[in-house]
């Protein structure tokens, strides 16, 4: 069953990588729209190009990004960290303090996912000027970005203790 379903995790890597392409495409576009078209415009006596789109996407691409790459930081265990002072600890303190951080990383996603969930909706009649796209979907990449924290930090949590990964060698026996 695992295996079947394996490709779901993929999809936060996925919606990053394509968010990247769309931020460095749209930074292009907005260089050559802002530069090269408002000169050749004002030579050219040509009616000017709109050009505020580019803001609202690269906004959008960023917000979007920043909560789901987040997300897989704590999944990979890439956060900051002080391990010169954890590995100094017991394995037992060891492992209670990286417990400890696991479910306090579970509470901070639920608590961003609650919050964005309240400003989505409170945003949900507002609509961006350029793009003319209701706001409720850009909010709503903290309530993504929260939940993700939340599965994340339950398997990194299970990862713990059961001793895999970056988690779970931080909390071993590396004394």
């Amino acid at each position: 069953m695992r295996g079947r379903f394996s490709w779901i995790g993929a999809i936060p890597h996925v919606v990053i990588t394509v968010l990247m392409i769309v931020v460095i495409v749209d930074m292009l576009v907005g260089v050559f729209l802002r530069y090269v078209m408002t000169w050749v415009s004002a030579t050219f006596d040509l009616p000017s190009v709109r050009f505020f789109w580019v803001e609202e996407v690269g906004e959008w691409s960023l917000t979007w990004m920043a909560f789901i790459g987040a997300a897989l930081g704590v999944r990979q265990g890439i956060h900051f960290a002080v391990h010169i002072v954890i590995e100094r600890f017991s394995p037992g303190v060891r492992m209670a303090v990286v417990v400890a951080q696991c479910l306090l990383i579970v509470v901070f996603g639920a608590l961003v996912a609650v919050f964005g969930w309240q400003v989505a909706e409170l945003n949900s009649q507002s609509f961006s000027p350029a793009l003319d796209l209701n706001l409720r979907w850009l909010y709503l990449s903290s309530v993504v970005g929260g939940v993700l924290m939340v599965v994340y930090g339950l398997i990194t949590l299970g990862d713990v203790f059961a001793g895999r990964g970056a988690w779970g060698q931080l909390s071993g026996d590396s004394g």
